[in-house]
């Protein structure tokens, strides 16, 4: 028998609101601080301050156009990210995975079933993502998934602190598709 038959399986479910604390931990965790720079995602070159809060991810629990995915193994969360149904498209965001898991597959995985969820089960036809312009591994990453850059840049919410704090002046966001 292979070690991989005797590992536990990862499981994906839709967040409740029980779930709030253990996401909003798992999102800081992989986004600010010291343990987020044992992962590839960290900003925290970028921006200190909080990534989001309980009230944040308790309204996208909460809001029926919107799913915050978990990925768990044996009751432990591993990954999470929120999709979000407008119109023919879909928003993904909020994603995270562990610091210490990230670059085995997990974030590959999470990021399919959020494109089953919009394609599947709400009928989208593109996934819409934004990502801090200035993150080029992160950017490739998701080229590398069939999301394309499209040159369409909003700014960063400079001065909104339940954004974070930023650490320069020329973060911006670009808006990445793909289409489903």
């Amino acid at each position: 028998m292979s070690a991989a038959l005797n590992q536990p399986e990862t499981i994906f479910r839709v967040a409740t609101q029980n779930d709030v604390a253990a996401i909003v931990a798992l999102v800081e965790s992989a986004y600010r601080g010291d343990v987020s720079k044992k992962g590839w995602t960290t900003e925290a070159d970028l921006l200190d301050g909080q990534r989001t809060d309980p009230d944040s991810v308790g309204s996208l629990i909460a809001n029926p156009a919107s799913r915050i995915v978990l990925a768990e193994r044996d009751g432990a969360l591993l990954a999470c990210a929120n999709v979000e149904r407008q119109g023919e498209a879909a928003y993904f965001g909020m994603f995270s995975v562990r610091p210490d898991l990230q670059g085995g597959g997990l974030g590959k995985a999470m990021l399919a079933e959020a494109e089953r969820i919009a394609r599947f089960e709400w009928g989208c036809s593109e996934m819409q993502m934004t990502v801090i312009s200035v993150r080029d591994e992160l950017i490739a990453w998701y080229e590398r998934r069939g999301y394309r850059r499209t040159g369409c840049y909003s700014p960063f919410p400079y001065g909104d602190e339940r954004f974070g704090i930023p650490k320069r002046d020329d973060l911006r966001f670009e808006l990445m598709i793909k289409p489903l």
